[in-house]
């Protein structure tokens, strides 16, 4: 091949690796209240007032949200903690809740509020304190003790199907965005009962 070849080889190459990275489905996460639902597609209004329309599949998962107490996890049990730092730079939770020991181990930015974070991790231990409960997180290569006050919520949740889903209720869900601007949703987890979703 001559150099010239080679150059209309590559740059050949490189153009249909962008335009698959372009048409790469992206991951997103709504938290929304269904309006509507027809068929498979769901009118959701999100937490900002945004009108969408959700695309639902023979793959899409539906789970109900259910309330727990902090002493009804175990030692060791998977949970995934969303928390704030406080004023004295102590992480405190916003909630608690159960997650599939798939889910990646870690600290990380989460984007529930301004300054949120996420930490999936082991309970190690919970030790009662005068406003709630100081809980030891461990995950591979590192740990955090995070504040739970009294009254943050501790959430599991239950295998359901789309008889769960309504117009009112909330729902949290992992979703995709194709080349073409369709969500589909991959997870659903609805409120139940009053209890929301993990968030």
């Amino acid at each position: 091949m001559n150099g010239f070849l080679r150059v209309t080889a590559v740059l050949a190459l490189l153009c249909c690796t962008a335009a698959a990275f372009a048409q790469a489905p992206q991951n997103i996460r709504i938290r929304a209240t269904i309006t509507a639902i027809d068929g498979d597609v769901l009118s959701l209004k999100s937490r900002d007032g945004t009108a969408l329309k959700v695309r639902m599949t023979g793959k899409t998962t539906v789970a109900t949200a259910r309330a727990l107490q902090l002493a009804d996890l175990p030692k060791n049990a998977f949970v995934g903690v969303t928390a704030v730092k406080g004023t004295d730079g102590v992480l405190v939770a916003r909630e608690v809740h159960t997650i599939p020991k798939t889910a990646n181990e870690g600290h990380t930015d989460w984007d529930l509020e301004p300054g949120a974070s996420m930490t999936n991790a082991y309970l190690e231990a919970s030790v009662q304190t005068s406003g709630g409960n100081e809980i030891t997180m461990v995950y591979k290569g590192g740990m955090q003790r995070i504040r739970v006050p009294a009254g943050t919520p501790v959430v599991t949740t239950d295998p359901a199907d789309r008889s769960a889903l309504a117009p009112g209720i909330y729902v949290f869900m992992a979703a995709e965005i194709g080349p073409d601007n369709t969500i589909t949703a991959l997870r659903i987890q609805a409120e139940k009962a009053g209890v929301k979703p993990p968030q």
